[in-house]
């Protein structure tokens, strides 16, 4: 435990530039997901990015907060509201997993049967039924996980961070201020 005493003490010194830099990662990856792999989102996977664009906001307010002086209760303040974004972000994306699992029923919006290419004449395709993709088929599974599940376990692992960030704002040190 020593060993890791330092790169977590690192993490959560520098916590909201860990999270900006997450929550940017992960939407820059959804969108590589639908851009490059001819993926399109259902409305739940949608649902799901809003938490990170909130968190990437919330995350630049930290960042600008970092250097007020005497913002110490409002770092601690944005790291919280940090930690219920992304615990927000875990519970949209257990919601959409079990949806894929068919643990229970989706939302009325994610009942159309799967589509998803972008028409390239637009003006034509004003005429056709429009295709929405169904919340309840996973579109691409890795270990037994859809990416509903993938991002409920980052959500979650960025939600501890965050919430470990109130506690020791300035990292593991040797003296806590809690």
């Amino acid at each position: 435990m020593m060993r890791l005493r330092p790169f977590f003490s690192l993490i959560l010194a520098q916590w909201p530039w860990i999270a900006l830099a997450s929550s940017l990662s992960m939407l820059a990856i959804a969108h590589g997901f639908e851009r490059f792999a001819g993926l399109a989102p259902c409305a739940l996977c949608l649902h799901q990015r809003e938490a990170y664009w909130i968190a990437a906001a919330i995350a630049a307010l930290a960042l600008i907060a970092r250097r007020m002086e005497g913002a110490e209760m409002t770092n601690r303040a944005l790291n919280l509201l940090l930690t219920f974004a992304f615990v927000g972000g875990a519970i949209v994306a257990g919601f959409h997993m079990g949806v894929e699992y068919k643990w229970w029923p989706g939302l009325p919006s994610c009942t159309a049967a799967g589509g998803g290419a972008v028409p390239t004449d637009l003006l034509g395709s004003l005429n056709q039924p429009i295709h929405v993709v169904a919340c309840d088929e996973a579109a691409w599974v890795f270990l037994g996980l859809s990416m509903a599940g993938w991002n409920m376990l980052i959500s979650l692992k960025l939600a501890i961070y965050s919430g470990l960030s109130v506690l020791y704002p300035r990292g593991l040190t040797e003296k806590s201020d809690v």
